[in-house]
């Protein structure tokens, strides 16, 4: 009990620290001016950026319409309206806006000669973005929870995960990962911003953020620096640790054919589990002033524009049912189109 009551002494003391720095915010620097910020994005030339822009257009689209097949194929087919596929469903509805929160904005940039973003709308997209990673950490540990009651506690899974209490997991994971990061972007919205207002980055991230700050911010960097930690290694934890239970029953089905569909589901989520934490483990875990700007570019280009992608595809390509659903939307899709024409 002392210890813990010493933990929340210092981490105490540590916030108010963090709101202290903006009691600094009148010496040496232009933070009552700061209206907008410019981001550096990619250095490339204007042949590369157009390059570029044809590829993430391509990407976004594709990643819109993958996912917009899946959440489809849940609503239209009744054989997947089952807690696991709700709940791909709804983690396809948040990539959706996950890869929105920064990729319209980042192709418009690359267009334009001054790649800008007023403050409110880079601590608006700050906010969001992180706000649904966070909820994307959540959601799969859900899934994770998921597929280890359906394979360890077979016979207690139709009661207990039914689908309201589905729904009610998925609600939470929304309302949790949106309320997750308001401290840390409250309180870098608060640095004394300095008159450089260049962002070594394609969006507002706080390393970059913090950096043109005037003031040294160790206390709120340390702050996002926690909020990272706990918030990645404790669901990595939960997400693994489900896992492993899972692949200890899967090794004692005496099926071959039931090992290996098991396996083929599990290995699904592992694979959307491992790109993503694989990725924002690099930029994320130690404090952002350590991480040398370029290498938290791309990987969050990543992270953040790529596995949105790949996720569709793997759950798609690797789940006969899924591919059973799409195939059955796709049909139906066809079959419209040629009534359509023929009246």
């Amino acid at each position: 009990m002392s210890s813990t009551l010493r933990l929340l002494v210092i981490w105490k003391s540590v916030i108010f620290a963090a709101l202290k720095t903006n009691e600094y915010s009148n010496i040496n620097n232009c933070s009552s001016s700061v209206s907008k910020f410019i981001f550096l994005g990619f250095p490339f030339t204007w042949e590369i950026q157009v390059l570029l822009f044809s590829i993430f257009s391509g990407t976004y689209i594709l990643t819109l319409t993958g996912n917009l097949c899946i959440i489809c194929a849940v609503r239209w087919d009744h054989r997947l309206q089952t807690p696991m596929y709700i709940l791909l469903a709804n983690f396809s509805f948040l990539e959706i806006w996950f890869i929105t929160s920064t990729v319209p904005n980042m192709l418009a940039n690359l267009l334009s000669e001054t790649s800008t973003i007023s403050f409110c709308g880079c601590f608006l997209q700050f906010y969001f973005f992180f706000s649904m990673g966070t909820t994307e950490t959540f959601f799969l540990s859900a899934m994770a929870f998921d597929r280890y009651l359906a394979i360890c506690r077979p016979l207690h899974y139709p009661t207990v995960m039914t689908v309201q209490r589905c729904i009610r997991i998925g609600a939470g994971c929304w309302v949790c990962g949106f309320l997750y990061f308001l401290l840390p972007v409250y309180l870098i919205s608060q640095l004394p911003f300095c008159c450089s207002k260049r962002i070594d980055h394609f969006l507002c991230d706080p390393g970059p953020l913090i950096k043109l700050s005037c003031v040294p911010a160790p206390a709120t960097e340390i702050i996002c620096a926690v909020y990272n930690s706990v918030l990645i290694f404790s669901t990595l934890f939960f997400i693994t640790n489900s896992y492993t239970l899972v692949i200890r029953a899967v090794l004692r089905v005496p099926s071959a054919e039931g090992r290996h569909k098991a396996f083929s589901t599990c290995g699904s989520h592992l694979a959307v589990v491992s790109l993503f934490y694989g990725s924002i483990m690099v930029v994320y875990v130690s404090p952002t002033a350590g991480n040398p700007a370029g290498m938290q570019k791309y990987v969050t280009l990543f992270y953040s524009v790529l596995t949105p992608l790949f996720n569709p595809l793997i759950y798609s390509l690797r789940n006969k049912e899924m591919k059973a659903a799409l195939r059955k939307l796709f049909r139906i899709v066809r079959f419209n189109q040629s009534h359509g024409r023929n009246l």
